[in-house]
């Protein structure tokens, strides 16, 4: 099964855990990764990369410095970016065991890359998941999440935007990306408020 109609089959077996129907751009990925430093050893961390549109750029960038830890859900995408990718650490995990993960290995994330699904930044125990990022960030960190612009005003959309201004001193909604899709937007916040 190709990578377009593999993505859709996990769309449609699960649409809550699979944020797309499809793989997005080369446009978006670039957005999406435009916080990555050109130069020193930056740690990035990717959240659902599914089967790897971000993960390709993000590697492009990085041009072998720092380090790229990807969180991925579903276990055969997971196995699959590893492979494709070896300078790639893949860990089969929930984003929200980010802050142990990067723990465990005595990191924090100098950029955050997400392309997870609304349902999955819904508060648990009442904290959101954009306050684990922000707390895995460094002090001047940055956090980018796509949106499908058909999407932006849906409830959950809303309160994730309210979620990113209260824990972000800036966020800021990149133009549309015509080139995706469906059309899609970038949010980028930087500077997380309870870093350090």
């Amino acid at each position: 099964m190709g990578t377009a109609a593999g993505f859709l089959w996990e769309f449609v077996k699960s649409p809550t855990t699979t944020a797309a129907v499809g793989p997005s751009s080369l446009s978006l990925a670039e957005q999406m990764v435009a916080p990555i430093p050109h130069r020193g050893d930056p740690v990035v961390v990717e959240l659902g990369p599914g089967t790897g549109a971000f993960t390709e750029v993000i590697q492009r960038r990085l041009g072998g410095r720092g380090r790229h830890l990807a969180l991925e859900l579903n276990p055969r995408w997971s196995a699959e970016l590893g492979e494709r990718f070896p300078a790639v650490e893949s860990v089969c995990a929930n984003a929200r065991e980010l802050p142990e993960l990067l723990r465990q290995r005595e990191l924090r994330a100098d950029v955050v890359v997400s392309g997870l699904p609304w349902v999955a930044h819904a508060p648990m125990d009442g904290v959101p998941l954009i306050r684990l990022i922000a707390r895995s960030l460094v002090p001047g960190g940055a956090f980018t999440q796509f949106a499908y612009t058909w999407t932006r005003w849906a409830p959950p959309a809303r309160r994730q935007l309210a979620d990113l201004r209260a824990e972000f001193e800036e966020t800021v909604i990149s133009r549309t990306v015509w080139r995706n899709l469906p059309p899609a937007v970038a949010y980028l916040a930087r500077r997380p408020r309870q870093a350090g």
